[in-house]
């Protein structure tokens, strides 16, 4: 098997277990929800095949839906931040960066890794609150949601692979 695999394997099952045991139990002001493993889909390498960033990312959005009850909103969101992370990647990559390139602070830079997660990131808060409360008859409630939750998630990704290595 390849280490790759195995890498990958136990990034999915941690950022399940952080999301399931802990981030889902904090809702800050009622509207702020730390979304964490987003970071998940974020961190797939330029040469991921398509069809395996789906496939993990719908997995993982079935899991933190069968443990957080949310009937295939985070599923649905996910697979759709999956879909769009290799477009948006070759946005904020230079066209002679090799096929292996891993999409982290240390080789795109604060600023740019910053914006290219950040746009993933509000991509998934709007899919998610949308699908959610699929109305839009309390809307500040909704965009209060989608703003905490984007900022909250955010911080905790840049934090993380700030942290994360190699």
């Amino acid at each position: 098997m390849n280490i790759d695999f195995f890498k990958r394997l136990l990034l999915f099952l941690a950022l399940l277990l952080v999301q399931v045991l802990v981030l889902n139990n904090i809702h800050l002001f009622d509207c702020a929800t730390p979304l964490l493993y987003v970071y998940f889909v974020v961190s797939f390498q330029r040469g991921y095949p398509r069809w395996a960033i789906l496939l993990y990312s719908f997995l993982l959005g079935l899991c933190v839906d069968i443990f957080a009850d949310t009937p295939g909103v985070a599923t649905t969101s996910l697979t759709l931040v999956g879909f769009l992370q290799p477009y948006v990647l070759e946005l904020f990559m230079q066209r002679d960066d090799d096929e292996n390139f891993q999409p982290a602070i240390y080789s795109m830079g604060p600023l740019t890794f910053f914006y290219y997660s950040l746009l993933l990131m509000l991509v998934y808060c709007v899919a998610f609150f949308t699908l959610e409360t699929f109305c839009f008859f309390n809307w500040v409630q909704w965009l209060l949601s989608i703003g905490g939750s984007l900022v909250l998630s955010e911080v905790l990704l840049i934090v993380v692979d700030g942290i994360r290595k190699k």
